[in-house]
């Protein structure tokens, strides 16, 4: 039994014979060194005849096993199927009394309590506070519908008073009767029970009291993989040096007195893995407490578990004051940063959540923590970013060239008209050659600007010859089980790299041969030029005997040639500004879409959210709601007073950036009507230059979150409040629960009760933390027993100090970490959290609970 046990990965046993405790010590000795715990017990029948599971805890001997049965009146030591000599209640009440705990034994079949008990019976013993556990044969779902409503808490005749859990009034396992082996393979006889690593009764009690939290059966589903933080350690120096912690993946939870080190774990996380604080006050507590509580010179080692797209390990580590390292499992160096291997964790600090109340950007963000990765959507955005940016860069470029071509031919009417008077004074034809010289000289200047393209194409190949082929080579591909086909691309790329060179070569001889080409046209033309000038100053000095300018006239005609390929380029310009022009409309279309899109996406996540936090929180999202840019925008670029116009533009309702900007092309009576703005002021904005409105067509006005806390007491209709309308701890209890929601990333918040009260943590923030702990692991420090207590913390971990922070030490013993079902963490809890066991009481009776 033992050895299969083993084999399916049960790790306890309950020995529970009818009457009986005769086998125990048998299944001790073969248990020894295996692993495998026994809790000792017997099986007993109460005088109605139901049957009873009696455990006790794995150190209680043989001897005391039969003076505990004994006490039942059950004197043989042979199983048997006699009733023992007392009723159900007062077994339970018994059992407890001896340091064991009962289960109601097959509770659904025969000498069940379902079964053998009906009416008035029936709900005594099922209200009865000792009974804390029943044996069903399946899940929940598949029991007798009168069962399933009593087992839910459904039935108000049944009503316990004090449910075990929301889901289950009394613990409800699957532990079936196991005679043989091969009966340990049906599902119906085992279930998981979380404990802390020594099997006890009162890990059992713990379990029992709170099912939802420690007991799952076999049908239940299983817990979601998550990524998770590992283990810390400290070295070096600091307040923790030397200090190490090994993390649960659910729920951990560290408590201490005022300066034990709680929020230097917090911020020693935030650290190691590279987080800047979200909040101001934030940011400069986590500077101040890394530069005198964890201190230069000290070591930070984090160990990391990632589970998508595999499970895998990473070791991140830090030095102050230098960056994090990460690390693989084989402790090789990775070219990762730690937001690469968690990309969704989130650490705050004392207060940092009510910071975060303050910002609407901020309040976004974690909206944006919903939406579902679109690699697709933000590249698109991207781009169109970038693309309208070059448009708008390039009309005002090609702008710029055409006013200065305007300015430049704006002169060229003058020109000519000076050039028909020295025509009809007859120089053209006496300076003909020298005119024509100018056209030539000026035809001879633009051959090296048609070579010069062909220049920079040689320059282009240069520079990225040879083809980098480093990436397929037989190094690279090593590990890859298609290296040998994949290698053909190295061998098509160094080909390609040798025929480019060839090219480049050829290009190059042939540029210099075209060089050497335009030297010798330049040459023999300059040889020309040399006789026209003769003649040229010839004819000059005939001209200045009768006071004519011959020289201005060639000047003349120099400006004039220069002037008229301008033309020619104002009308390409021109096509230019409306290729763009138009090219930059579809842009812009295509923006407006994108950020319709992210908005629709965001809104979309607002309602997930809300419906996720039903009746706690409501999320409300406004488009284009957040005006800072355009307000920035305008106040840098067009300035003066702007002060009405930017308080009607902020107050506005549906800010539409496209129409703004067609009203300031439009001019000021557009403006005036369509937005009602002041006249001067409108008629500054309508002034405007294109630069400006081009870039206010690319502004992106982030949109506004706005949560409701629900603040109306339980049982009430609800009573929706805005963030403004709030109190300090309202607003973070707002903030939280979104928090706690729904991710698969580790969660760490330093004391997260801050400004809330004990209702809000008790009725909101708890239930979430338990729904949410089996799919992600959350870290928080405390000071509010309501935490660790009816979240059920996996792991508690007690810090304790001597000194103050800047000269002391702090240390965490592992006497002081576990859950709340050992001894020595529970004690911590009463004395840490309640103030004691004497002060507990004391309020207790002051309540006259």
């Amino acid at each position: 039994m033992v050895t299969k046990a083993q084999e399916v990965g049960v790790a306890v046993l309950a020995i529970t014979d009818h009457n009986s405790v005769r086998d125990v010590s048998r299944f001790r000795t073969a248990a020894q060194g295996t692993g495998v715990t026994i809790l000792p017990g017997f099986e007993l029948e109460s005088t109605e005849g139901i049957h009873v599971l009696c455990v006790y805890s794995p150190d209680v001997e043989d001897q005391q096993l039969e003076r505990f049965l004994g006490e039942f009146g059950v004197r043989d030591t042979e199983p048997s199927s006699t009733q023992c000599a007392y009723d159900f209640v007062t077994v339970l009440g018994k059992i407890r009394e001896q340091g064991g705990i009962a289960v109601a034994a097959h509770s659904t079949g025969k000498k069940g309590l379902f079964k053998v008990l009906s009416g008035q019976a029936r709900i005594r013993a099922w209200q009865c506070k000792d009974l804390l556990a029943v044996q069903i044969p399946g899940s929940i779902a598949q029991l007798p519908e009168d069962v399933r409503q009593i087992l839910e808490d459904q039935n108000p005749d049944y009503s316990r008073g004090f449910p075990a859990s929301r889901r289950q009034a009394v613990a409800a396992l699957n532990a079936k009767d196991v005679t043989k082996p091969e009966d340990l393979d049906d599902a119906s006889a085992t279930c998981w029970i979380k404990m802390t690593d020594e099997v006890t009764v009162e890990g059992l009690r713990q379990a029992f009291l709170d099912p939802d939290s420690r007991l799952r059966l076999n049908s239940d589903p299983a817990p979601e993989e998550h990524s998770e933080l590992v283990a810390l350690a400290w070295e070096g120096g600091g307040f923790l040096d030397g200090a190490a912690v090994h993390l649960n993946e659910n729920l951990n939870v560290m408590i201490g007195g005022r300066g034990t080190g709680k929020s230097t774990v917090v911020e020693s996380l935030r650290y190691v893995l590279g987080l800047e604080p979200k909040g101001t006050e934030a940011l400069k507590t986590h500077q101040e407490i890394v530069r005198q509580v964890i201190r230069p010179g000290t070591k930070l080692s984090l160990l990391v578990r990632c589970c998508r797209p595999a499970e895998l390990r990473y070791r991140i580590e830090r030095t102050v004051p230098n960056p994090p390292v990460v690390r693989d499992q084989d402790g090789r160096v990775l070219e990762l940063l730690p937001g690469d291997i968690l990309p969704r964790i989130e650490v705050y600090g004392q207060h940092e959540i009510s910071e975060l109340t303050t910002s609407e950007d901020k309040l976004t963000s974690l909206l944006r923590r919903f939406i579902k990765p679109d690699e697709s959507l933000s590249q698109r955005k991207a781009e169109v970013r970038r693309e309208l940016k070059k448009t708008r860069l390039a009309i005002l470029q090609a702008n710029s060239e055409l006013d200065d071509i305007d300015e430049r031919l704006a002169d060229l009417p003058r020109l000519e008209q000076t050039l028909e008077r020295f025509q009809e004074a007859g120089l053209e034809d006496r300076l003909r050659d020298q005119s024509l010289l100018v056209r030539e000289e000026r035809i001879l200047a633009s051959v090296p600007e048609r070579v010069q393209v062909f220049r920079e194409a040689l320059e282009t190949l240069q520079r990225e010859l040879p083809v980098d082929a480093t990436f397929v080579s037989e190094e690279a591909l090593e590990d890859l089980p298609g290296a040998e086909i994949l290698s053909g691309a190295g061998e098509v790329l160094e080909q390609l790299s040798r025929e480019l060179e060839d090219v480049t070569r050829r290009l190059e001889a042939a540029l210099e041969r075209a060089d050497e080409g335009i030297e010798g046209v330049r040459s023999r033309w300059l040889e020309r030029k040399r006789g026209v000038d003769a003649d040229y100053q010839s004819i000059l000095r005939q001209l200045q005997k009768s006071a004519v300018d011959g020289e201005e006239f060639i000047r003349l005609r120099r400006d004039i040639e220069n002037l008229q390929p301008l033309s020619k380029r104002r009308s390409l310009l021109g096509r230019l500004v409306e290729e763009h022009t138009s090219r930059r409309r579809q842009l812009l279309a295509e923006w407006e879409d994108v950020k319709a899109e992210e908005f629709r996406n965001l809104s979309r996540a607002a309602g997930e959210v809300s419906a996720a936090l039903k009746d706690q929180v409501r999320v409300e999202v406004g488009s284009s709601g957040n005006r800072k840019p355009l307000v920035s925008r305008l106040t840098s670029e067009i300035g003066g007073r702007l002060s009405e116009t930017l308080a009607i533009l902020e107050r506005m309702e549906d800010m539409s950036l496209p129409e703004l900007v067609d009203a300031c092309r439009k001019g000021t009576d557009s403006l005036k009507q369509r937005f009602g703005l002041p006249p001067k002021q409108a008629e500054r904005l309508a002034g405007a230059s294109e630069s400006t409105l081009m870039q206010i067509e690319e502004l992106e006005l982030p949109p506004t979150t706005d949560l409701k806390l629900n603040t109306a007491p339980a049982g009430q209709p609800p009573d929706w409040s805005s963030l403004e309308d709030l109190s300090k701890g309202q607003k973070a209890t707002a903030v939280l629960l979104l928090l706690l929601l729904e991710s698969d990333a580790p969660l760490v918040i330093d004391q997260p009760e801050d400004d809330l009260d004990n209702r809000f943590i008790t009725e909101g923030v708890v239930p979430r933390i338990r729904d949410e702990k089996r799919r992600r692991q959350f870290v928080f420090s405390t000071h509010n027993a309501n935490i660790p207590v009816l979240g059920d913390a996996e792991l508690i971990m007690g810090l304790h100090a001597s000194g103050e922070a800047s000269g002391g030490r702090a240390f965490i013993s592992s006497e002081h970490m576990g859950s709340i079902d050992s001894p020595s963490v529970r004690a911590l809890v009463e004395e840490v959290l309640e103030g004691g066991k004497t002060a507990f009481e004391t309020r207790r009776r002051k309540y006259g609970f």
